[in-house]
């Protein structure tokens, strides 16, 4: 049975709502996504204040639903569902953590009383600054279920917000980056770019690096060496360069180089489009060792001095351990002249050799699914 309310005020906002989306049907021709989400946005501005100032009710949502439904019986957007949705989205980006946060920004300078952080947290809801609700209305309303359900905080919603229009992540790309972490990991390895590059090229350099790098998409025996973890990478090169961030490009792995009557060969290579440079990543199955940066610091020196062009910035070195003790990675860089980070990885899914063994290859599976697909065919 379809729920109804007498209220004129009521059925005077229906009217209201009709004609503004009827508007805002118009304009989609020109700008279907963020005309869409300014209409979501104030919507969903006017289900709390109506919520608030009225008694309509708690299946207000669901009869506001039917409404619409009933007007425009061609759109999705009016699902119960996605009315809760939009609801929440506009009350995730005025929850009074980030009023707070808003308060601190203001008066960075002031000690502000509890009392003063209230009145003037209710003068700030509502009024996110134009530039970042622009920038709200840019990327898919899929997007932003994605990030309200799984962000706790706005500066995070923010981050994957702004990384999304600069990458143009699909909405599968960003609930993987979501769900590893990246918005925690990105920029927290220990460097001494801000030692060994100008002010510009470290700061972006430092943001470049993750810790840790998370390489779940792996399955390795308990007992994998440097080499396998390498082969492993390169095979899923993809993953990789996605977990790398914007701008990596693959150069090759167990690269030569000879310096004076040797020869070596380093772990990975490769050109940081964004930092114009060559990152050198050396991969360690130990945790971090101080004799591992000397190392790294002769191959950054090679690279430069047999690879590197003009108007190549500095090469960078990325040691890749187990795991670290923090005081001693930066006792380690504290007097290492080149550029170099050092960072922790994560494999999720390692498996015990008598395991893996157990386990049935690509090979066999494939096998086995041709057979029954044969099998179904003669039926």
């Amino acid at each position: 049975m379809k729920p109804n309310i007498s209220d004129p005020n009521y059925s005077n906002w229906i009217l209201q709502l009709k004609q503004k989306f009827q508007q805002t049907q118009i304009k989609a021709a020109v700008q279907v996504n963020q005309e869409l989400l300014k209409f979501y946005w104030e919507l969903g501005a006017d289900i709390v204040e109506k919520q608030e100032k009225t008694d309509w009710g708690s299946k207000f949502l669901n009869q506001l639903s039917s409404d619409l439904q009933s007007e425009f019986p061609e759109v999705k957007g009016f699902s119960i569902r996605n009315i809760n949705y939009i609801r929440q989205w506009y009350l995730f980006y005025n929850q009074p953590n980030v009023i707070m946060q808003q308060v601190v920004a203001q008066f960075p300078d002031q000690k502000i009383s509890p009392s003063q952080e209230i009145e003037i947290g209710q003068q700030l809801v509502g009024q996110l600054p134009d530039r970042y609700l622009e920038q709200l209305f840019q990327i898919p309303w899929g997007h932003h279920i994605a990030i309200i359900s799984k962000c706790k905080t706005i500066p995070e919603a923010h981050y994957y917000v702004s990384n999304t229009i600069r990458h143009g992540w699909s909405r599968t790309v960003l609930v993987h980056q979501i769900e590893s972490g990246l918005y925690q990991r990105e920029g927290r390895a220990i460097s001494n770019f801000s030692q060994t590059l100008p002010a510009p090229q470290s700061d972006l350099a430092q943001q470049m690096l993750k810790d840790p790098y998370v390489f779940d998409f792996l399955t390795m025996q308990a007992d994998f060496n440097e080499r396998e973890l390498e082969k492993s990478l390169i095979d899923h090169i993809t993953k990789f360069l996605l977990e790398l961030g914007a701008g990596f490009a693959y150069m090759g792995n167990q690269v030569p180089i000879t310096v004076g009557s040797r020869d070596f060969a380093m772990d990975l290579l490769f050109y940081q489009t964004r930092l114009h440079c060559y990152v050198v990543i050396e991969l360690k199955k130990t945790d971090f060792e101080p004799e591992h940066a000397g190392k790294r610091n002769f191959y950054i020196k090679a690279v430069d001095a047999q690879y590197r062009q003009k108007g190549d910035e500095p090469t960078i070195g990325l040691l890749l351990c187990k795991s670290k003790d923090k005081v001693v990675a930066e006792y380690a860089l504290s007097d290492i002249n080149k550029p170099m980070g050092i960072s922790e990885y994560h494999l999720t899914k390692i498996l015990p050799d008598e395991l893996k063994s157990s386990l049935p290859t690509i090979e066999d599976i494939e096998n086995e699914f041709s057979k029954i697909k044969g099998s179904d065919n003669n039926d």
